[in-house]
């Protein structure tokens, strides 16, 4: 016993919107958009804040006095050199001390 106002009053259909509820699928698209915006928000807002003391390493930079300093003078560089050349003599005789006749070509020991 249907009247015209049957289909104000019947289940909405899915491609039948209601101006009360959108539909089903608009509101699964609504909540994928809310993911894709707010997740990357949040992961930089989680990761974002207090960043030197969440993922620090204590003492992980040499200090300024341990590492190496450029010699820029004229005698600091002479001197550098000097110090370099006496350590490739030191290598180059230990090597040639410890090689044999039949050990030249051996540098792992086998």
């Amino acid at each position: 016993m249907g009247g015209p106002n049957l289909e104000v009053f019947k289940a909405s259909h899915p491609s039948v919107p209601t101006l009360t509820q959108p539909p089903r699928h608009l509101m699964l698209r609504r909540q994928q958009f809310g993911m894709y915006i707010m997740f990357p928000i949040a992961i930089m807002y989680y990761f974002g804040t207090n960043l030197d003391r969440r993922f620090s390493v204590p003492d992980f930079w040499p200090a300024p006095e341990t590492t190496h300093k450029i010699p820029f003078e004229r005698d600091e560089i002479n001197n550098e050199l000097a110090r370099l050349k006496a350590r490739r003599l030191e290598r180059r005789a230990r090597r040639l001390e410890g090689d044999g006749p039949g050990e030249a070509g051996d540098r792992n020991g086998n």
